[in-house]
């Protein structure tokens, strides 16, 4: 399938490869993983099924995990590098009883590239947000538009970090 689709040298049906469109979060490029990320979900998971093998389920977690805006980038550490959903809404009932809310408003199409997020009403500058954060219930918030965002500070995810 992948040699029908031309993303260059960016193989999505090898799943060791999941985690290289999101590099670009940690090179200060978020808009780039937004841009990419959104694509790959668009153009390689049509209805009829995955762009790749579905050995252990790899295919179905990076499409949820990147529907939903958010992907664990770093294994065993607890948080997720920020992305680009893909819904308008999405809403994740956790097993402690609360809901995680995923909104993304002005989503579409065009309006792909995330201009600010915030957590339940504040500003959540970072690249990335904790799992803690999520795993508690909260309301993830993304403004969306059709340009990057002109003068978005760019963090790099907590679990690059040298501090």
């Amino acid at each position: 399938m992948m040699a029908a689709v031309d993303f260059g040298q960016y193989a999505h049906s090898n799943q060791p490869v999941h985690h290289v469109l999101y590099l670009y979060a940690f090179a200060g490029a978020a808009h780039s993983t937004q841009c990419c990320v959104r694509r790959v979900l668009n153009d390689l998971y049509p209805p009829q099924g995955f762009s790749g093998d579905e050995d252990n389920g790899e295919m179905a977690s990076w499409y949820i995990f990147s529907a939903l805006g958010f992907y664990p980038f770093c294994p065993g550490h607890p948080s997720y590098v920020l992305g680009s959903p893909l819904f308008k809404k999405a809403t994740v009932h956790l097993p402690n009883g609360k809901e995680l809310i995923i909104e993304a408003p002005s989503n579409d199409a065009e309006n792909i590239y995330v201009q600010e997020v915030e957590v339940d009403g504040a500003a959540h500058p970072a690249a990335d947000i904790a799992h803690q954060v999520l795993a508690s219930g909260c309301i993830l918030r993304f403004a969306m538009a059709d340009q990057p965002a002109p003068s978005a500070p760019e963090h790099l995810p907590s679990c690059l970090s040298t501090e």
